[in-house]
């Protein structure tokens, strides 16, 4: 149902399936064999990518280095105290399997072998390459590490004391950090199909049923379900609270399908700014079909009254370069119901479309909200007896963020809404009408923006912005008499 499709608002987390990609780097990058890193120091731009199905590349910077700029490193974060920002730092991986560590530092010293900190000595290892540096923890280091023990959204923070050595590693105290001290002045631009897999689903009604498909894995919930690659699907049935128990055929229920392959959208423009980037934007899009029916009468009020019937959660890791970047994604998918409680309708129809929702920052117009749908609706089955009105939907409120910070809000609402003037009466299959009928289809899409989307290193603003309304509405059918 259209609620799922806002699961992809999702809705979107996860990584992708080994077979997606990432949106093409500029040519310069393209040209890396590691499209993990910088393209070069002349051409900032970064490649944006799942990160890998081993672990996120780690990386270490120094401002007073030549370049400046984060490198992978072997660090990685042992554990982390949330309430007291407390973190143990590991500076070796004895498996060597790369950790999911970003790092970079505030000292000017050039030399992380020998920092005077006391912080734990790095296993002997080959001679470092240009893109795996040693590093010990230091004060003023930034830490950016994939979900780790302590930190299962993620961590993005700054190393404010070194406490001492412990049989895990480095104890060092931590305050929030933001994305800038890592990303600098280099440029980041993509699109990651999540992975469908990777979302953890709490079902809260007994009738729903959960598919998807990747590669080289499918798994399927209701019988005779087709799921395309890289989509994920829920099929749900519920009935709905009815008026008295006036005859059989007053019965309301909703029941139907939503697939959607979801994406998570980043973009970072450094660009030499001296504070500030000079762009940035977080949100989540994807295409979706749906098809769903709504029967019955429904006790309702002018107040919608909503049922949530899934939660689905996942942190995708996205490889900025050598950074992870962790994105946050919950979703509830609901059905909500108004009206009069007066109207009998039978309505039945598909759905395809696409979304998108996020925020966007310009040094010129500050942060400013994105919301846009194109859903178009085929009508299966229409019919409206009795007058009154009615309106149902199947959506889904989700929330989007960075290393656990809520960023954007966003709830799509695709919906369907009958009414109906005049009288009906009769029995059986015969009516008599005095008045007229009409089914329409509509998309509803709202949320705000938040505080914590300023994790990018972008100005603080006083209060949550509006995403904006966007309504739009169709007529599936009608009739009556003249």
């Amino acid at each position: 149902m259209p609620a799922l499709a806002a699961s992809a608002l999702l809705l979107a987390a996860g990584c992708s399936s080994p077979s997606s990609q990432a949106e093409p780097p500029s040519s310069s990058a393209g040209r890396q064999t590691d499209a993990e890193t910088s393209a070069s120091s002349a051409d900032r731009s970064l490649a944006v990518a799942a990160a890998p199905a081993g672990g996120a590349a780690t990386a270490a910077a120094r401002p007073g280095d030549a370049d400046g700029q984060a490198h992978r490193t072997k660090l990685s974060v042992s554990s982390y105290d949330s309430k007291t920002g407390r973190a143990v730092i590991s500076s070796g991986a004895s498996s060597g399997t790369p950790s999911d560590t970003a790092t970079a530092s505030a000292t000017s010293s050039g030399t992380p072998s020998n920092d005077g900190t006391g912080g734990a000595s790095s296993p002997a290892t080959p001679s470092p390459t240009a893109s795996e540096v040693p590093h010990r923890t230091a004060v003023g280091d930034v830490i950016a590490s994939a979900p780790a023990p302590g930190a299962p959204n993620g961590l993005l923070a700054e190393v404010t004391k070194v406490i001492g050595e412990t049989a895990e590693g480095t104890a060092v105290q931590t305050e929030p950090a933001q994305l800038n001290a890592l990303l600098g002045d280099d440029i980041a631009k993509g699109s990651v199909p999540v992975d469908p897999a990777s979302f953890d689903i709490d079902k809260l009604l007994p009738d729903v049923d959960v598919s998807w498909s990747r590669t080289g894995d499918v798994h399927v919930g209701p019988e005779g379900a087709t799921v395309p690659l890289g989509s994920l699907r829920l099929d749900v049935r519920a009935d709905l609270p009815t008026v008295g128990n006036e005859s059989a055929s007053a019965a309301a229920s909703v029941s139907g399908f939503v697939q959607v392959a979801p994406q998570v959208d980043f973009r970072y423009g450094g660009e030499g700014a001296d504070v500030a980037p000079a762009s940035a934007y977080l949100g989540v899009s994807g295409d979706w079909t749906s098809g769903w029916s709504l029967d019955g009468r429904a006790g309702a009020s002018a107040t919608p009254v909503r049922i949530p019937f899934a939660t689905l959660h996942a942190d995708p890791v996205l490889q900025v370069g050598p950074v992870p970047v962790v994105v946050n994604l919950d979703l509830t998918c609901y059905i909500a119901i108004s009206g009069d409680g007066r109207i009998t309708v039978d309505v039945e129809q598909s759905l395809e479309g696409d979304f998108k929702a996020g925020g966007t920052f310009g040094l010129g117009q500050g942060w400013t909200p994105v919301s846009a749908s194109d859903m178009k609706s085929t009508p299966v089955r229409t019919s409206v007896t009795t007058a009154g009105s009615v309106k149902a939907a199947l959506g889904a409120q989700a929330s989007v963020g960075l290393y656990g910070s809520v960023g954007v809000v966003a709830d799509l609402a695709p919906y369907v809404r009958g009414e109906g003037t005049g009288t009906v009466t009769g029995t059986d299959d015969v009516f008599e009408a005095d008045g007229s009928w009409a089914v329409y289809g509509g998309v509803d899409l709202s949320g705000t923006l938040r505080l914590q989307l300023t994790v990018f290193g972008t100005p603080v603003f006083q209060r949550d912005i509006p995403l904006g309304a966007l309504h739009r509405e169709w007529k599936l059918a009608g009739g009556g008499t003249p």
